[in-house]
């Protein structure tokens, strides 16, 4: 009867592990010179964050699972650390909560996945004197009158 208990025991807690939630990040540093990102921007790195929760009898375990945290609080973290000024190429999914989806929450999982470029702008500098407002207009030449036509 021990030796029953004791791996009922262990069962679930080798299916409580395995199935919790996750989350990864994935970054690889990209060569500038190899990818082309438009004008002004240099490549740092393609990022991927995927986020990912079961769900048990319409309970997430442990859950957290939006856009908000794949793009916000994974993806452009981690863009900042890697010296990146910007985002380009930003796509991103995300499995429903309504409609017919609301049956994978019975016993099923939901995810959320981000990707982009991570870039740093090196345009050229930008206006020094933006702050004193835009520059004076400079008056045109008059107009001068025009000639008669002759007869």
């Amino acid at each position: 009867m021990r030796i029953r208990s004791g791996l009922a025991a262990a069962l679930v807690t080798c299916v409580a592990v395995t199935s919790v939630a996750c989350s990864s990040i994935s970054t690889v540093r990209l060569q500038p010179e190899n990818v082309d990102v438009g004008p002004n921007l240099r490549a740092v790195a393609a990022i991927q964050a995927d986020v990912v929760s079961m769900y048990l009898a319409f309970v997430p375990i442990p859950g957290g699972v939006d856009l908000d945290r794949a793009v916000n609080r994974m993806l452009i973290v981690a863009a900042k650390t890697m010296g990146a000024d910007k985002i380009v190429d930003l796509r991103f999914e995300v499995t429903p909560e309504h409609g017919v989806y609301v049956l994978r929450k019975a016993l099923g999982w939901r995810s959320a996945h981000a990707s982009g470029i991570a870039v740093q702008v090196v345009g050229p500098v930008g206006d020094t004197n933006a702050g004193e407002g835009p520059e004076p207009v400079q008056p045109s030449p008059p107009a001068s009158p025009s000639p008669s036509p002759s007869r």
